[in-house]
Formats: C-alpha cells, structure tokens, sequence
C-alpha cells in the first residue's frame, strides 16, 4: 500500500537529502576565496595589504592565522562584523601593527622581514560551513643600489683631490720643468759628461 503525501509536503528523506545538499555545496565552492598581495613584492617598511575576494554576503566572522598551522598560537586576530570592538587580538599579533576589516581583508602597517611566512584565513559562514585560504608573504629587506667597486691603480685622482693631498703611490713622481736649474751634484755629473772646451783651447805649445 503507498502512502499518500498531502501537497506540498515533502517526506522526511527527501527533506533530509535537501538538508544535506544544502550543507555540502558551499564546500565545494572553498577555491573561489583567495587572497591577494598589494604590493606584489613587499619591501621593509611598507605597508602591506592582504585583500581577500570570493567571500559571501553571509560571512559571521573571520580568523586570520600567521604559520604553516591554523591553531590559538599562530592566531593574529580575528575580526567579527558589526560588533562594536570587532577586532580581537590573538597571541601571534605581537608587537605588529595590523588593522582588520569588515571584508575580511587585513592590513600590515610597517611590514618587516620578520613578517615574512604563511598568512591563513577562515571565514565562517555558519557552524557547518567555513571557507579557508593561505598565502605566502615574503618581505624583503634592505636594497643597497649602490655597488662599490675597487678602483684600478692607473686611475689619476682629480686634480683637486691631488691639491689636498699627495698622489697615488702608484704613479710616478712627475719630471721637474726644464728651465730648472739641476741641483749641484747633477751638476757636477753634466760636467764630467760634457767637459767644457775652452780651457783647453788656451794651452799654446812653447817653442
């Protein structure tokens, strides 16, 4: 004998079964939460946003975690929408500066290298419905655009650095100006070099 269902009711299973599909498709749909990084490459002392998109009108609350694991030791805050004070610190904020939103985005005033691992986010839509997302940030430090170079020792300093002190050690001293007169033992040296012929042209044989 079949049993007669008055319009417009459902059975129990079916009931259920619309229950439990209700619950297990928005599971499915956790890859459209995922978090983007501005900049793209964060430097020391920027500022640096972690923008999450895909998250559903429905969102009660969010989580975000800063570590390989999602647990109340890596918890950097979360962030409950419409609450008078709805940002709650966690044990891993520290000394950070980071300022949540009702979008579920965060910011990270004055990033250091230190700041650099795994950031994790959950939203939860309802106690049976959480959507998850992670990313990894790396902040790097200082630059240095100036590369310092050895200079070659055939390299004559400027003419004003050599009138404030002495010349390369590798450059010869220059020659002294040729109406100088030679100091007196190159004089002496010359004149044995070049004897002078007119004392000797004086000397008359005698008869």
């Amino acid at each position: 004998m079949e049993t007669w269902t008055p319009p417009g009711c459902f059975s129990k299973g079916l009931l259920f079964s619309a229950l439990f599909l209700a619950l297990e498709l928005p599971q499915g749909s956790q890859a459209a939460l995922h978090i983007e990084m501005i900049p793209e490459q964060p430097q020391k002392n920027q500022d640096l946003l972690l923008s999450l998109h895909g998250v559903p009108s429905t969102a009660q609350d969010f989580i975000w975690y800063l570590g390989e694991e999602a647990s109340g030791g890596t918890r950097l805050f979360s962030y409950i929408p419409g609450l008078p004070r709805p940002q709650r610190d966690g044990s891993a904020m520290g000394q950070r500066d980071i300022v949540g939103f009702p979008n579920g985005s965060m910011l990270l005033r004055n990033a250091q290298p230190s700041d650099s691992g795994t950031y994790q986010v959950a939203a939860t839509m309802n106690p049976a419905w959480t959507m998850k997302a992670k990313i990894n940030v790396h902040v790097a430090g200082d630059s240095n655009i100036y590369e310092v170079m050895p200079s070659p020792v055939f390299l004559v300093s400027p003419i004003s650095d050599m009138e404030q002190g002495s010349p390369p050690m590798s450059q010869p001293p220059p020659p002294p100006p040729a109406s100088q007169e030679p100091e007196p033992e190159h004089q002496h040296y010359q004149d044995l070099l070049n004897p002078d012929p007119a004392p000797y042209c004086q000397l008359v044989p005698t008869s």
